[in-house]
C-alpha cells in the first residue's frame, strides 16, 4: 500500500502529521512541536479520526517534557496540564480521553526519573498497540466478506485514522491482500467530506476498487440490492452498544435495516466506553457553523442561515448486526468480555 503514515516522530521527538485538511488535493506535512500546535491540529482535523487522535494526544503530552528539565514537580505539573488540554480537545471520541489519562498515569509512576523518554516509550507503545489491534480486527472481519461483494461504509475508518489498517476499511484491506475482489460504496459524508476527499483517496491509492456517491444516494443504492453488508467505524460505543459515529451513520444504518444488509461496526477495545450506560450519555460535539455554510472559504448558503452542525450520530444497538473487535466479531450482549 502506498499510504502515507499519517503521524510520526522526528528524529528530535517533535511529531510530524500529513495534513488532512488539504487532501486529497495537496499532500503536506507539519512538524508539531507544542502542545498547543497538537491540540489545533485535532481540533482543526489536521489530524483526525478516534483512535489516530488517541494515538495523536498521547503523542502531543510527550511534548510537555520535550528539552525541559527531566523530573521535578514543576515539570509533572507541566504534564499534567498538557494532559488535561488535549483531553478536552475533541469530547466525543473516548480514545484522546483514554490515551492521555494512561500517559499521565505513566508519568506520575516515573515521576522520580527521567520523564520523557518514558512518556516516548508510553506514547510508541500506544501506536503499536493500535496497530496490532487493526490488524487482528481486520483479520476478525475478513471472513464476513467474499470476493465479489460491494460493501458501504461512512466517513474515513482505514488507515489515514489509526496506527494501522484502520478499523471499517481493515477488513476489505485484509480481503484484498488475500486477492478478493471486494468493491466500496463511499458516501461522501458532509459537511467536511471525509468520504470524498478521504476514504476514496486512500482505496484508490490502495488499489482498491471503489465507487463515490452523495449522502442522499445511501437509501437508493441499497435498494438496488448489490450492497453484500455496511462497515463503519466509531468514537464512542456506549456499554449497551450504542454508537456515536461521524454524522450520517445512523442513516446508514436505518437504510441498512430497511434493506436487509447486516450493518456492523468496527472498532479497537479502547473504543468502548463501559462507564457510558446508553448513547443518551455520550457528549455530541457541534462544529462550526461556516462548514455547512460553506466549503473550504467559498460560500454555497446564505451567510445568515441558521445552521444545526453535530459532528456525528448515534447509532442504537439493535440496528447493528455485529462488532468487529480485534477480540472477534460480538454481539451487542457479548461487549462485556472487552472489559
Amino acid at each position: 500500500m502506498s499510504i502515507p503514515t499519517p503521524i510520526a516522530w522526528t528524529p528530535d521527538h517533535r511529531i510530524r502529521i500529513l495534513d488532512q485538511t488539504l487532501l486529497p488535493m495537496e499532500e503536506r506535512y507539519l512538524e508539531l512541536d507544542s502542545v498547543e500546535a497538537m491540540v489545533e491540529a485535532i481540533q482543526l482535523l489536521r489530524v483526525r479520526g478516534a483512535p489516530l487522535i488517541g494515538i495523536a494526544g498521547a503523542m502531543g503530552v510527550t511534548l510537555a517534557a520535550r528539552g525541559r528539565g527531566r523530573s521535578g514537580p514543576e515539570l509533572l505539573g507541566r504534564v499534567r496540564l498538557a494532559a488535561e488540554t488535549l483531553r478536552q480537545a475533541r469530547p466525543t471520541a473516548v480514545n484522546l480521553a483514554w490515551a492521555v489519562d494512561r500517559m499521565w498515569r505513566r508519568a506520575t509512576a516515573e515521576a522520580s526519573g527521567d520523564l520523557h523518554p518514558a512518556l516516548l516509550e508510553e506514547a510508541t507503545a500506544i501506536w503499536n498497540e493500535d496497530r496490532e489491534m487493526c490488524e487482528r480486527i481486520g483479520l476478525a472481519g475478513q471472513p464476513l466478506l467474499r470476493s465479489g461483494v460491494s460493501v458501504m461504509t461512512q466517513c474515513n475508518a482505514g488507515i489515514l485514522a489509526t496506527g494501522g489498517l484502520g478499523t471499517a476499511l481493515a477488513p476489505i484491506y485484509c480481503a484484498h491482500r488475500s486477492g478478493l475482489d471486494v468493491q466500496v460504496v463511499v458516501p461522501e459524508t458532509r459537511p467536511l467530506l471525509q468520504g470524498a476527499r478521504l476514504t476514496a483517496w486512500e482505496l484508490m491509492q490502495s488499489g482498491v476498487p471503489c465507487t463515490l456517491i452523495t449522502d442522499g444516494m445511501v437509501a437508493s443504492r441499497m435498494r438496488r440490492g448489490d450492497i453484500h453488508c455496511a462497515i463503519v467505524g466509531a468514537d464512542r460505543i456506549a456499554a449497551n452498544g450504542d454508537v456515536a459515529n461521524k454524522i450520517g451513520t445512523y442513516g446508514v444504518a436505518l437504510a441498512a435495516r430497511a434493506h436487509g444488509v447486516p450493518f456492523y461496526v468496527a472498532a479497537p477495545r479502547t473504543t468502548f466506553d463501559f462507564s457510558t450506560p446508553d448513547g443518551r450519555g455520550i457528549p455530541i460535539e457541534e462544529r462550526s457553523v461556516e462548514e455547512v455554510r460553506g466549503f473550504q472559504a467559498r460560500a454555497s448558503a446564505p451567510r445568515d442561515v441558521l445552521v444545526w452542525n453535530p459532528a456525528f450520530d448515534v447509532t442504537p444497538a439493535e440496528l447493528i448486526a455485529g462488532y468487529i473487535t480485534d477480540a472477534g466479531v460480538l454481539k451487542a450482549s457479548e461487549l462485556e468480555r472487552l472489559k
